[in-house]
């Protein structure tokens, strides 16, 4: 039973002045749990979860190829996140290296190339058919403060419990070829998604209070009013639970001084080794 825990987790949320939702799969029991999960609020970068499997849905169809080409051009350069935006453009990659850097260092520049590759409306459309019903993504890149803009209608936009629902499938699909169907995928494909999330650079979130060395194949999402942290957290080399967690509406300072922006990164690292120390064996 969850109870315990998720009073636990919702009295850490309760202390803080801003909003927090968050989902919880507890991997070995099956058991699920959330707190505002099926609300729905900016998705920051963690939306680039779907734009990678809907990249990996475009390979396996045969319309894109992971070796395939992918020029830097200055057009997506214009925003603040990620490493690319600093280069000088006109250097190639493969599109799979686009993918490696879109989601371990959130690079925004390779996000808008892969998106425009793929298309919002195939990113949208891979969204509904796994019941991401909450979820829309409306930019490749966003117009310049968008990213958390208010309300979240107006931006990229999801619930935790859409994004734990695409965590799943993509663990799943590494090993069920009927789960990494419905993602349009292949189970190598699978895997090579969540070996992409778990090659993730930014980890003072969710991984941050867990063991050193702990697995986490996740993804962070950071705007100017909101933190995020998703991924699949791992006891030794088993996965032990999905947690999604998403802040929002925060403030600049709390009463102490502390920013806004550090006393959610610190709630998500300390949701995080609650759950892990309570379904650990």
């Amino acid at each position: 039973m969850l109870s315990t825990l998720v009073a636990d987790l919702n009295k850490l949320c309760d202390e803080l002045p801003f909003h927090t939702g968050w989902y919880l799969k507890a991997l070995r029991t099956g058991e699920t749990a959330h707190r505002h999960g099926h609300e729905v609020v900016p998705s920051a970068s963690t939306r680039k979860i779907a734009i990678m499997m809907a990249a990996l849905k475009a390979v396996h169809e045969g319309k894109l190829s992971l070796e395939q080409p992918v020029t830097i051009q200055a057009r997506y350069q214009d925003n603040d996140s990620g490493c690319f935006q600093h280069l000088r453009p006109g250097f190639t990659i493969q599109l799979y290296d686009a993918l490696v850097m879109m989601i371990i260092v959130s690079d925004n520049t390779c996000t808008g190339m892969v998106a425009d590759l793929v298309g919002l409306d195939q990113i949208n459309a891979l969204c509904r058919s796994i019941g991401m019903q909450g979820t829309t993504h409306r930019y490749g890149i966003p117009p310049g403060g968008m990213a958390g803009y208010r309300p979240a209608e107006a931006t990229n936009a999801t619930t935790p419990a859409d994004v734990g629902l695409l965590l799943d499938l993509i663990l799943q699909g590494t090993h069920d070829p009927a789960a990494a169907a419905r993602l349009g995928c292949t189970p190598a494909l699978c895997q090579l998604g969540l070996d992409i999330l778990s090659w993730q650079k930014l980890r003072n979130r969710l991984p941050a209070r867990l063991p050193h060395g702990t697995r986490v194949a996740h993804k962070t999402g950071t705007s100017a009013g909101n933190q995020n942290d998703v991924g699949i957290i791992y006891q030794g080399e088993q996965p032990l639970f999905i947690l999604t967690a998403y802040t929002d509406q925060l403030p600049l300072e709390l009463p102490d001084g502390t920013p806004g922006y550090t006393a959610a990164i610190q709630l998500i690292g300390r949701l995080s080794r609650l759950c892990y120390d309570a379904l650990r064996v």
